[in-house]
C-alpha cells in the first residue's frame, strides 16, 4: 500500500514551488489536483495518459479553453511535461517531476 506522504508529496512540492509564481491562478491549481487525483486512481504510473474531459470533470473546468491555456501553462512554467496526441481517440501524456 502507498503510503499517503507518497502521495501528498507532489502537491506539498507544487504549493511550494508555486508560492511566490504569480502566474499560478487557482483554476491552474484546480487542474494540477485533478491531475494528481487521476493519477492515484491509475496507481501513481509516469506519465498519465489522459483525455481533456476526464481531467475537465474532476477539476470542475467546463471551457476546454481554459483547460488548454493552462495545461499548456503548467507545462511551459515546468510543473508538468505535456504532450498532446493532437488525436481525439488517444489521450495526451503528461509526466510528472520535471
Amino acid at each position: 500500500m502507498v503510503e499517503a506522504e507518497e502521495i501528498l508529496k507532489p502537491l506539498s512540492d507544487f504549493f511550494s514551488a508555486i508560492e511566490k509564481d504569480p502566474r499560478i491562478s487557482i483554476t491552474h491549481i484546480g487542474i494540477y489536483a485533478a491531475l494528481l487525483q487521476y493519477r492515484k486512481e491509475k496507481g501513481l504510473i509516469n506519465p498519465i495518459v489522459v483525455f481533456s474531459h476526464e481531467i475537465m470533470t474532476i477539476s470542475k473546468i467546463s471551457s476546454p479553453a481554459t483547460y488548454y491555456k493552462c495545461v499548456r501553462d503548467l507545462s511551459d512554467f515546468g510543473y508538468i511535461r505535456y504532450e498532446s496526441s493532437f488525436q481525439n481517440n488517444q489521450g495526451s501524456k503528461i509526466y510528472f517531476g520535471c
